[in-house]
């Protein structure tokens, strides 16, 4: 099979060749994102591989289903970028990456606290102008603080395992029951309990016309005053405004964010040299107690090696008429 894989890095390029080296795949790397200037690059292809900020939406998956790709390959988790009632209409497949080293993002939300706790970025800095002094970099204790954790599919779950570890109280929100994390201690609650008693809130559920924009004003101003949020799931989840408001007022007293809700212009390049029109982010870099990375919590050898396998695999599993272990539908 012919793949066109958009949105393409060094990283993404190498992975995918290290892992396709004894399969049927013929993969031309793009590395522009998937959009209407684009999609004209998909002739004469037989399937697709997009990441998170590609756009799928019915005029492209219209376009796609003309030029014959029957499959789409998301080498991600989430799927809030595909429109797939009419990817389903059309006969397009669609596959994910469900599961790929939930401990990567896990890891990485964490490390987001302790910076932010801590504020080691601040140290760094610091020792390196030779300046050693402890001023304003007084943290708090993690241990017997209270965790709010908003999503217990794999990566909530790692990440209370994690925090429970660290001697943490734990929360947690979600449509379903998990008997697991109740048997590991962490007490499934109401949102507006876990919004009311946490200290950090970590969000880990996906992004859906019920969540988006669930971190508003309403939500913010049952917080806690100085509470923490750390959002590595989807940027929309957040209403960027009323979180700016948020931190103005001090009622949030931490943000660490590894996605943005406007992140397609931004993530993934180096615009050091470039004005960026931005405000919203812009705003919020100026703040000292928030904490940006550029979508990079999924980043590690292990994710990279379980996204490329998976994806190769599931787009072999399509071709030789298997069952698609993977695949997302419309419901």
């Amino acid at each position: 099979m012919k793949i066109a894989v958009f949105s393409t890095k060094r990283y993404d390029k190498e992975y995918l060749q290290r892992y396709n080296d004894v399969s049927k795949l013929a993969f031309t790397y793009y590395e522009d994102s998937l959009n209407e200037d684009t999609v004209h690059l998909t002739k004469n292809f037989d399937g697709i591989c997009v990441f998170v900020n590609d756009r799928l939406n019915e005029e492209i998956l219209t376009f796609l289903a003309k030029q014959g790709i029957k499959i789409i390959a998301l080498r991600c988790a989430g799927f809030n970028n595909v429109d797939l009632k009419v990817a389903q209409n059309l006969g397009i497949r669609v596959v994910r990456v469900p599961a790929y080293s939930p401990e990567a993002v896990a890891e990485h939300a964490l490390a987001m606290i302790l910076t932010l706790n801590r504020k080691t970025h601040k140290a760094y800095n610091r020792v390196r102008e030779g300046n050693f002094s402890l001023v304003n970099l007084m943290g708090f204790n993690l241990h017997n603080k209270t965790v709010g954790v908003i999503g217990l599919g794999q990566i909530g779950f790692t990440f209370c395992r994690i925090m429970k570890g660290l001697g943490c109280r734990v929360l947690s929100y979600d449509l379903v029951e998990n008997s697991a994390a109740i048997d590991l201690g962490i007490e499934p609650v109401d949102l507006d309990t876990l919004a009311t008693q946490s200290d950090i809130i970590s969000l880990h559920c996906p992004l859906t016309a019920d969540t988006h924009h669930l971190i508003d004003e309403t939500f913010i101003n049952k917080l806690k005053a100085g509470v923490m949020i750390i959002n590595t799931g989807r940027g929309g989840l957040i209403d960027t405004k009323a979180v700016i408001q948020g931190l103005k007022k001090q009622k949030i007293g931490y943000l660490g964010l590894d996605v943005y809700e406007q992140e397609e212009k931004l993530f993934f390049q180096d615009l050091s040299e470039s004005i960026i029109k931005d405000e919203l982010i812009m705003r919020l870099i100026s703040f000292p107690n928030v904490l940006i990375t550029s979508h990079q919590a999924f980043f590690t050898h292990e994710a990279m090696q379980q996204i490329s396998t998976i994806t190769i695999q599931s787009i072999l599993d399509f071709e030789e008429g298997r069952e698609l272990e993977n695949e997302i539908a419309f419901q």
